[in-house]
């Protein structure tokens, strides 16, 4: 795939605004809406996502006529588009004359129409339907000055990320032997041999339908891989179009945060502008520290460039088993997260609150007492704020930490069967490792395995099952230039055919680590084990590993108890003008921040005292740093001395430290206090 110069959004401000879906509306609603929204701040709404069967209420036959007057009419209040192709869900008509289009489950059940994503992504139906509406949609308004950016379907993969129809099945077998090149290959590849599973031909394979026990896990592993190609596939097909009527209009789909079942880096490659939609639990009084990490991977899906928050939700939303609101201020203080960490503006699903169908209990920015509504006044005080921060958009988050994120190990590791445990869990793992680095004052970017790493200090990689070749080379030049890598149990056990490297794990990582895995010891449930950490014990969780240090590998840190007793735990090996450390269990959370504590001042970066509630955040320009301070916890606190500082949003000097009340933010503009990592190296 050819990667392209990325295009910027159309917009000379922070975006603010939301999904906005007038065909659920009479048209007198649409001016008292394009009123508030002038009155709130808005300058970007996203629509007409699910109008398929509204523009094409027949075969061919094309009504654009609501959508030309919502749009002139947003444009006249000054409000730009984030136009979308409307192809996130077929209509009736397409699955009732071609039922051939509706997804199958691994049960061989097809899934009928009624909700939303009703469509196999490999059927040629489906995706000549959808390449219709979009050039279409590009035909007509590509060149309509309201529009600021395309929005490519939405949410790939929210309900229907795998399908095991028959055409799927056609669609697999292609590339496969793309990938393999001859049926020889793909034996040699997938192991075949066990369990008589040898294959004559491509056409004898089916996808890993449900079976009589374990499938091959080179096969499952494939069919991620494939599934998400898939879907990326269709996407590309609609980025193909926009860019060839609409050259000079930036292309996105909304992504779902960390999402195991879409590779987003190579999402990403295919896109101009990285969004994402963003649904932490208010009831979860620790929901900002997966946001931010979340937001960390956003960000770098384009080496550090600005993204933007697409979607979240004003107050509740509907989908949980029990749905507990935002609490005053919450709403502000997740969008203002979002800002911190790279995004260039604040959207949210929805504009207006809906009065039927399944997120009719969603909330919205009007919510359904209109200007009465508690989120209409947070919503006006949000946009009056953000118009202040003006001056960090286009700037870039300061990070020197970054963590690993590689699907291949995501999907290998959390196999259902024929693993050494079903507890170790890949996202688990990483968000359990970034928790500590959050806690000790650390943002934390996202980074292939095989790099780039940019001019970051420390490389954590909870885990990396299945390692290749060139990501050990990468990560060895990390730490021979100086770097402090940390790589956490179950890494390097397999190449990407799912076979076991030569000599057991952490294979081509055994000489950087200075290590090698003799056996896997997860812990049983209900189980204890505990580790000795510079005069601390640690439990551990879910996992341990038997493991034999080579010579001159330190041993950091040992089992402290059963069968593992006085065994390495942790390890550390000198390698050029860094070092390379590995974990071989899962530490509770003062374990891990005792063993990020050590790695980080192993490398220079600063450490404060444990605090999940305060979060520092610093994005700059090179000449001037913006410091975001945000206080997640429910007391009033004070921010940090920042000498030479002033409060965007107050206006108020921060040199003797400022009052946050709960849930309060400062926003504080000074002058940079070193170079700008504005250019990320290869």
């Amino acid at each position: 795939m050819t990667i392209p110069a990325p295009r910027s959004i159309r917009l000379d401000a922070l975006a603010y605004g939301g999904d906005y879906n007038p065909d659920q509306w009479p048209e007198e609603v649409w001016a008292e809406d394009a009123r508030l929204m002038v009155e709130a701040g808005v300058n970007l709404v996203t629509l007409p996502v699910f109008s398929w069967p509204l523009l094409e209420p027949e075969p061919g036959v094309w009504d654009f006529a609501g959508l030309d007057r919502v749009i002139d009419l947003l444009w006249e209040h000054g409000i730009k588009i984030d136009l979308a192709t409307a192809t996130a869900t077929p209509p009736a008509w397409l699955v009732r004359e071609h039922p051939e289009v509706l997804p199958w489950n691994a049960d061989g059940v097809r899934l009928e129409f009624g909700s939303r994503q009703s469509y196999c992504p490999s059927s040629p139906v489906f995706r000549e339907a959808a390449l219709r509406l979009t050039r279409a949609l590009a035909e007509r308004y590509g060149e309509h000055p309201a529009l600021a950016l395309w929005h490519v379907s939405n949410e790939y993969g929210d309900h229907v990320a795998r399908c095991w129809c028959p055409e799927s099945a056609r669609h697999f077998r292609r590339w496969l032997e793309a990938r393999y090149g001859s049926i020889a290959g793909l034996n040699e590849a997938w192991g075949t041999s066990c369990w008589g599973q040898n294959y004559l031909s491509f056409d004898q394979i089916e996808p890993p339908r449900t079976a009589t026990g374990p499938i091959n896990p080179a096969e499952v592993v494939d069919f991620e891989r494939f599934s998400s190609d898939a879907l990326l596939e269709l996407f590309q097909s609609e980025v193909d179009v926009l860019r060839e009527v609409t050259p000079e209009i930036a292309v996105t789909t909304n992504f779902m945060s960390l999402f195991r079942e879409l590779d987003y880096w190579r999402f990403a490659d295919a896109e101009d502008l990285v969004t994402d939609d963003a649904y932490p639990d208010p009831a979860d009084a620790r929901a900002h520290v997966g946001a931010a990490l979340n937001y960390g991977l956003m960000r770098s899906l384009k080496e550090g460039r600005p993204w933007l928050l697409l979607e979240q939700a004003p107050s509740a939303v509907s989908w949980r088993d029990v749905n507990v609101p935002k609490a005053p201020g919450q709403m502000r203080l997740g969008s203002l997260q979002a800002v911190a960490h790279g995004s260039d503006g604040v959207m949210f699903f929805q504009w207006r609150q809906a009065k039927f169908g399944p997120e009719k209990f969603h909330s919205a920015m009007l919510g359904h007492r209109g200007e009465r509504s508690r989120t209409w006044r947070e919503t006006k005080a949000l946009g009056a704020e953000l118009r202040r921060l003006e001056p960090v958009r286009g700037t870039r988050v300061r990070a020197e930490v970054a963590l690993v994120a590689d699907w291949d190990s995501w999907w290998g590791v959390t196999q259902t069967e024929s693993m050494p445990s079903q507890r170790l869990d890949w996202l688990t793992e990483a968000r359990a490792w970034h928790a500590a680095a959050f806690a000790l004052g650390q943002p934390v970017d996202v980074a292939r395995a095989a790099g780039p790493f940019g001019d970051h200090r420390v490389l954590l990689v909870p885990n990396l099952y299945a390692a290749t070749a060139e990501q050990a080379e990468a990560l060895d030049a990390f730490v021979a230039a100086g770097g402090q890598l940390v790589v956490g149990p179950f890494s390097g056990v397999v190449d990407h055919c799912e076979q076991v490297h030569e000599g057991g794990a952490p294979g081509p990582l055994r000489d950087l680590l200075g290590v090698e895995v003799d056996e896997w010891w997860p812990l049983p449930d209900g189980g204890q084990r505990t580790v000795e950490l510079g005069g601390r014990v640690h439990s551990t969780r879910v996992w341990g590993e038997w493991i034999e240090p080579a010579d001159g590998t330190e041993v950091l840190a040992r089992f402290a108890d059963g069968d593992l007793a006085a065994l390495p735990a942790l390890t550390r090996r000198a390698h050029g003008a860094g070092a390379a450390w590995y974990l071989a269990a899962g530490l509770d959370e003062q374990g891990m921040r005792a063993v990020l504590s050590a790695v980080f001042t192993a490398a220079g970066v600063a450490i404060r005292e444990p605090d999940t509630a305060l979060e520092i955040v610093t994005r700059t320009d090179g000449a001037t740093d913006y410091t975001f301070v945000l206080n997640h916890g429910r007391e009033a606190r004070t921010a940090p001395r920042i000498p030479g500082g002033t409060d965007l949003l107050t206006g108020v000097d921060a040199g003797a430290g400022l009052p946050l009340d709960a849930f309060g933010v400062a926003v504080v503009a000074h002058p940079a206090n070193r170079p700008a990592n504005t250019e990320r190296p290869a």
